[in-house]
């Protein structure tokens, strides 16, 4: 093989242990087309390969343990490339081997993997040259296609496909009901890192956060404290984890006289008595939410969720179960019901948590009807993800406000407020999680559309989805419930489900009785898995029977032996 008249067999050197790995710093990213680089140390041992042929541009190869070779190509100009390719030593002579082949792979840049994108490129000359401590690369920016791989790189088999459940809850001070300040919440967190080991997340100097082992703690724009859990394979795991994480957070609360609310909207506080967490991008959506609707305010300070995030094989079975995940979102919204209090009353709604992301922001909300066009993909995600306006990007470690701009012109280093750059896989991630939509693609799909509850409701929420979207049969089952339902019929659920719940009409009967037909299938579905979960369903089963929810349970006690307070809730759904 030879590689532009190169002989195959190359002159091989073994560099210095404490010799410099070419990559990319945080700061550097994307600052331009071409970006600098500053060399990080690195103690694996390296190797320079070299040939010996006829020099029209020179490049730098340094290979890995791995037997990776990362290439940097240097130009007239004094323009570099990155590339990869495979070494191959001979056997015995460790010294001496060659390219596995003339193609090898390009990569760029991403804040989060140091991976940008790739493609096929042919390797030309080569000449012997020792990694440099800073070298300028020329990247390619990402195009349309790469942001369709990104979602598509989510597919994955069956035996892979994981459970991930998350859920928010209000922190308050248990003598007086009022909610907890940053200052509390912070020695809340620094609390359960000392204790129980967790690793601790920073913004300028405050601590904003936990993680540990797959599983993230992290404070919404009001101190609504959120477990993110780890990606797990049965039911029976993620309510193991709902435990160990209600058991940590009281040992170190209980202590403080810190208490937990379960509960969708806040039922007492104004949103100026709520702390704002000190978290850039709050500060960023504070200041836009106003202008592009009227409850904006009131998703980021009042309302608490949970949630459950699943996977696909495939596109075809990620366009099947989202469609299923967006037109089933007002059952889990009714039978999740439980946000039925504002500001120390009745408010009117049985999820007022749903109906306030009806007036969030149009532009990022609702439940997406082109996703039911029969040729839906992930292309069409990522020209509906295009078309939502950014909040920010996120650069030297702060937060810069590009509210109302556009990603499009972002890709095309067009925006006015970072002129002539270009964003990175880190930046397409962040947009996609400023997307709000019942039910919202990443590389799975997440399950939005349940308010915050009790602590029993935590694993009823990931059984009713798993038990319907991870069994064939009753993922078929659930298309055909929905398969005739129209634009219109989604959008009259969508409205009037956080006001009447079950006993929303639909058709020639109510929402419950549809309810009953799915809870059916969620439950058949658990029980082909094999894995002994439908009992997680147990406390919910009453509720899709009778038509009568949570929320509906705490009008009838505010208005009995509460005698018109909503204090005593404080302590119904107490964790």
């Amino acid at each position: 093989m030879s590689i532009m008249g190169c002989n195959a067999v190359a002159e091989v050197t073994t560099l210095p242990a404490d010799s410099k790995r070419i990559l990319p710093t945080r700061e550097s990213l994307g600052k331009s087309r071409r970006t600098r680089w500053k060399g990080h140390s690195s103690s694996r041992k390296m190797i320079s390969v070299g040939c010996r042929a006829p020099v029209a541009s020179t490049k730098t190869i340094t290979a890995f343990p791995s037997r990776e070779i990362a290439v940097a190509q240097h130009g007239n100009a004094g323009k570099a490339s990155v590339r990869v390719a495979h070494w191959k030593p001979l056997s015995g002579i460790p010294e001496l081997g060659s390219l596995r082949s003339c193609g090898v792979r390009t990569f760029g840049v991403s804040s989060a993997t140091g991976l940008y994108r790739k493609r096929s490129v042919n390797l030309q000359v080569v000449a012997t040259s020792a990694p440099a401590e800073e070298a300028t690369i020329v990247l390619e920016p990402l195009t349309k296609k790469d942001l369709i791989a990104y979602l598509a790189s989510g597919c994955k088999p069956r035996e892979k496909w994981r459970i991930g459940t998350e859920h928010e809850k209000f922190v308050f001070d248990l003598k007086t009901l009022r909610p907890a300040e940053y200052t509390q919440i912070a020695q809340l967190l620094e609390g359960l890192a000392e204790r129980f080991d967790w690793e601790r997340v920073t913004e300028n100097g405050n601590i904003i956060g936990l993680k540990m082992a797959g599983q993230s703690i992290s404070l919404e724009p009001g101190g609504q404290f959120e477990l993110s859990g780890a990606p797990v394979e049965t039911l029976h795991q993620t309510c193991a984890e709902v435990n160990s994480h209600l058991y940590q957070v009281k040992a170190v609360a209980e202590e403080m006289g810190i208490g937990f609310l379960g509960i969708g909207f806040n039922p007492k506080w104004s949103i100026p008595e709520i702390p704002v967490m000190p978290k850039g991008r709050y500060k960023i959506m504070r200041e836009y939410m106003p202008k592009v609707g009227s409850h904006g305010h009131d998703m980021m300070f009042r309302t608490c969720t949970v949630q459950v995030n699943l996977d696909f094989s495939s596109e075809e079975d990620m366009v099947r179960k989202f469609q299923v995940a967006l037109a089933l979102q007002p059952i889990a919204t009714a039978v999740f019901a439980n946000s039925p209090f504002t500001d120390g009353k009745p408010n009117g709604f049985l999820s007022y948590r749903s109906h306030i992301w009806t007036d969030v922001d149009a532009s990022r909300t609702g439940d997406l009807p082109f996703v039911f066009s029969d040729k839906f993909g992930f292309e069409d995600y990522v020209d509906y993800a295009l078309s939502v306006p950014m909040y920010f990007v996120y650069r030297n470690h702060r937060y810069i406000d590009c509210t109302g701009l556009s990603f499009k012109d972002f890709l095309n280093g067009k925006l006015p407020n970072l002129p002539g750059e270009y964003p990175t896989l880190n930046d397409w991630e962040n947009h996609l999680t400023t997307i709000f939509p019942e039910a919202r693609l990443k590389r799975y799909i997440e399950m939005r559309g349940a308010d915050g509850g009790p602590w029993k409701r935590l694993c009823a929420l990931p059984a009713f989805w798993v038990g319907l979207l991870y069994d064939d049969e009753s993922l078929q089952g659930a298309l055909d419930v929905i398969r005739d339902w129209t634009d219109g019929e989604r959008a009259m659920l969508r409205r009037k489900v956080p006001k009447m719940g079950l006993h929303t009409p639909f058709r020639d009967g109510l929402l419950k009785h549809v309810a009953q037909d799915v809870f059916r299938l969620a439950r058949e579905g658990l029980q082909r898995r094999g894995y002994k979960e439908t009992s997680f369903l147990n406390d919910i089963e009453e509720d899709v029977k009778s038509g009568r929810v949570v929320a509906e349970r705490l009008l009838d006690s505010y208005n009995g032996k509460w005698g018109g307070s909503v204090d005593p809730v404080f302590e119904e759904l107490l964790y």
